[in-house]
């Protein structure tokens, strides 16, 4: 081992996370650390989803980082194309292309004892070793298809919408869209627009916001990048309004109850027929699931070619597709919008702490960490968008970068302490999961509804239980008392 470089950090992940985490470094004078990309290009999430409508649902201009604002932007709500564009500057204006290492798929990451440092094995057999080690992955990294009976006796052509099959001709063809949440809406009504028929499943509605899509003018454009403090004055606004939002989050409040009404007269302003506006009506409480917003996606059932399925799926057949009321249906195409492993916080790796123990172990069925990035057991591990750290009223990249700022200060203090690793007490951890989950039972997102954000028993383990300036707070300063130390 004493013959291969160390780093002071190795960033699994070349995405929003893992590239804010290496522009702070960089901001703070860090240059030994090392980004690791399974792909061949950066961009995360963004470089996967670029199925036809994918853009940021969140206001682009709170939806990057504050020291690299996304001057550049066309819309409030960019595009995708415009969203890995800004990745792509951020990772060329901080240099940080030197510092990635593309087509490297991290297979394990193992805790040496003797040397404190971390190695990771790539496929290919390499070994590299860090001295800290996060974890950039994110939580909607793995696309997820439900194991439907008789899901591969399909003889037509499917795929997930994070996969899109761009060479498959969607025009004249019957189709079938598998879920109606947040990549459904924006891909739907593009393929409405192309196939003889599409029909989408629906296992329970959701409430839906209008976008009120804002286009800038060349004028506006032209205002942001010479003066940035107007683009700025418009951010500090947006994320006022938005963090003043985290009050619909909670369960009974006349924030939320305000919340049900917009979503509903947008369905009604859209939606004309009672029995389908009684379809896309949402039965359970606001926030218990993700918030959608679209300008477009009720429209679409407004169209001859558009029929929403509200049966549940019975099984895939041969030629298609047989609910629970024993109709069938016959497809030529099944695009899956049936989300992502969201609760595999540990990626697709095997990462060994303290002792050998493997972390999917150790978490179990209830993934936690302190503060949403680390967990006992596993010294100079920082997890970014880590559990209990999703967001349903604000931008996660405003928690992003307290966490970056976070494992920033955490590197420093190990490149000047090598010898002393920093692995939270057990303690520090437990108390902290058991007040965030006290707090998230005055949540939406513990209501009664089936959600990404729960575990198989309810217990929810992907959102954060306050408002960002809470986290940020929380977040400010690497107490290393928390760790044992001093």
């Amino acid at each position: 081992m004493s013959q291969n470089h160390v780093y002071d950090a190795v960033i699994i992940g070349a995405g929003y996370g893992g590239l804010g985490q290496g522009a702070q470094l960089t901001r703070d004078g860090v240059e030994n650390f090392l980004i690791l990309e399974g792909a061949e290009q950066i961009g995360g999430v963004w470089r996967d989803n670029n199925y036809p409508g994918a853009a940021c649902d969140t206001q682009a201009l709170i939806y990057c980082y504050s020291y690299f604002l996304n001057l550049g932007v066309s819309r409030m709500f960019a595009g995708r194309d415009e969203m890995l564009g800004y990745l792509i500057a951020l990772a060329d204006e901080f240099n940080l292309h030197e510092h990635i290492q593309l087509n490297t798929k991290v297979v394990s990451a193992e805790w040496k004892e003797d040397s404190h440092l971390w190695e990771f094995t790539t496929n290919s057999g390499e070994k590299i070793y860090g001295r800290t080690f996060v974890g950039g992955w994110g939580q909607l990294s793995q696309p997820k298809i439900p194991d439907f009976p008789g899901l591969h006796d399909f003889q037509g052509v499917m795929f997930h919408s994070a996969q899109w099959r761009h060479n498959v001709d969607l025009k004249g063809k019957k189709v079938a869209a598998i879920g109606n949440a947040a990549s459904a809406v924006q891909f739907v009504p593009e393929v409405a627009k192309e196939a003889a028929k599409l029909a989408v499943f629906q296992r329970s509605a959701n409430y839906i916001l209008p976008r009120n899509q804002i286009i800038f003018s060349e004028e506006e454009s032209k205002e942001f990048k010479e003066h940035p403090g107007s683009y700025q004055k418009i951010r500090d606004e947006i994320h006022e309004m938005r963090e003043a939002g985290f009050d619909r989050t909670r369960k009974g409040t006349a924030a939320a109850e305000e919340g049900i009404q917009q979503a509903l007269e947008h369905l009604h302003n859209q939606v004309k027929d009672p029995e389908l506006r009684g379809k896309l009506t949402p039965t359970f409480a606001f926030g218990c699931k993700r918030i959608l917003r679209s300008d477009d996606f009720y429209p679409t059932f407004n169209r001859d070619n558009v029929t929403l399925v509200t049966e549940g799926i019975d099984s895939f057949t041969k030629n298609g597709i047989r609910t629970v009321d024993g109709e069938e249906y016959e497809f030529d195409v099944i695009i899956f919008g049936t989300g992502f492993y969201s609760q595999a916080f540990q990626g697709d790796l095997c990462i060994l702490g303290r002792g050998g123990v493997d972390l999917k172990e150790r978490w179990g069925n209830t993934p936690e960490a302190y503060l949403g990035m680390t967990v006992d057991g596993f010294p100079n591990m920082f997890l970014l968008y880590g559990p209990n750290t999703n967001l349903n009223h604000h931008s996660v990249v405003a928690m992003l970068e307290a966490q970056d700022n976070y494992i920033s200060q955490a590197v420093q203090y190990l490149q000047q302490h090598p010898e002393q690793p920093l692995d939270v007490s057990e303690k520090v951890l437990c108390d902290f999961n058991e007040k965030i989950q006290g707090d998230l039972e005055k949540s939406a997102f513990s209501a009664d509804c089936s959600s990404w954000y729960k575990n198989s028993e309810g217990v929810v383990i992907n959102n954060w239980s306050g408002n960002v300036a809470e986290y940020h707070a929380l977040t400010k300063t690497l107490n290393l008392s928390d760790y044992g130390v001093g």
